[in-house]
């Protein structure tokens, strides 16, 4: 079957299509022939080299999550998966393929009305944007503002921090257009890419979502209104300066909060609870998802180069 691995780290020119062995369906595990493959953020970190030291090695499949339909199953699944529309979780690999296998219990059932690639853009990145919320303890009335809102994690923050009662949802990003774009989503203020905005817009946010991080992080840790939280859910910008946290204690009297969340630190049960909510939500359109481009499997090459050059809109996804 065809794959995308990275022959070398670094540039999207380093991922290369091969010719694999299809996967087999171990115990617990279903096989699934893929529809639509979702490209993230972490593909890219983990393209270039960044976590190489977490045991990531050149000649890695990429890939995450997957959708598409069951073809077989492993000792201890239930038989009834097969034939059955699905998304996957594949962990950190293993999903930019023709076919790609996943633990049972990180399996789902898609609700009519869902596309595969609807699916992948919403399965991940949702959950993330679900429990940063959470962990920041989200209040009506309050004010938000999600740094990096252009991508599917950020999409889907505006349109969840706007239904929990957020009194203000400022997002920032690189265009006019972009800003247009995630106003017509639920933001309420638009700002560039250094948090500066028009003079009606917020000078302060009691909660910040991150997806960016990066050497300007700290300058996002100064809009933070006494007893602010901010809750980093990603290094797409690069890691934060290494001193970031003086800004924390030169505010000390604010009482500020930073903390890092992964939805690796979620029960998976509850992941699945809240995900199926989602899915449902935007099978009936109550909960809108972004394909910015529906790319074939062997040009994963150029949707890296899209999130590179901060192209993408919402979420690049693959299909064999």
């Amino acid at each position: 079957m065809k794959a995308v691995v990275i022959r070398t780290f670094g540039d999207p020119d380093g991922l290369e299509v091969v010719d694999v062995p299809a996967p087999v369906a171990g115990p617990g595990q279903v096989r699934i022939a893929t529809e639509a493959i979702g490209v993230g953020g972490v593909d890219a970190v983990i393209r270039r080299g960044t976590l190489a030291a977490y045991g990531f090695r050149e000649g890695h499949l990429l890939g995450s999550e997957v959708a598409g339909r069951v073809t077989a199953v492993g000792e201890g699944v239930d038989a009834s998966w097969i034939g059955r529309r699905v998304w996957a979780f594949t962990g950190l690999s293993g999903g930019y393929a023709e076919q790609a296998v996943a633990a049972a219990e990180d399996v789902l059932a898609l609700p009519d009305g869902l596309t595969g690639a609807d699916a992948v853009t919403l399965g991940s990145s949702g959950i993330v944007a679900h429990f940063a919320l959470k962990r920041a303890g989200l209040t009506p009335g309050e004010t938000v503002l999600v740094r990096g809102a252009a991508g599917s994690i950020g999409i889907t923050a505006i349109q969840l921090a706007a239904r929990r009662g957020a009194s203000a949802v400022a997002v920032t990003t690189s265009s006019a257009d972009r800003g247009a774009r995630l106003q017509e989503l639920g933001a309420t203020h638009v700002l560039d890419r250094t948090g500066e905005g028009g003079p009606d817009a917020p000078t302060g946010f009691d909660v910040v979502i991150d997806v960016v991080a990066g050497p300007q992080l700290p300058l996002f840790l100064d809009k933070l209104n006494p007893n602010g939280r901010f809750v980093t859910v990603g290094v797409v910008g690069g890691q934060p300066p290494a001193d970031f946290g003086m800004r924390l204690m030169d505010a000390f009297r604010r009482s500020l909060s930073f903390s890092t969340f992964s939805s690796d630190t979620v029960p998976g049960p509850d992941r699945q609870t809240v995900r199926s909510s989602q899915f449902a939500a935007a099978a009936q359109g109550d909960l809108r998802t972004v394909v910015h481009e529906l790319l074939p499997l062997d040009q994963a090459a150029l949707a890296h180069r899209r999130m590179d050059t901060g192209q993408v809109f919402g979420r690049v996804v693959l299909a064999p």
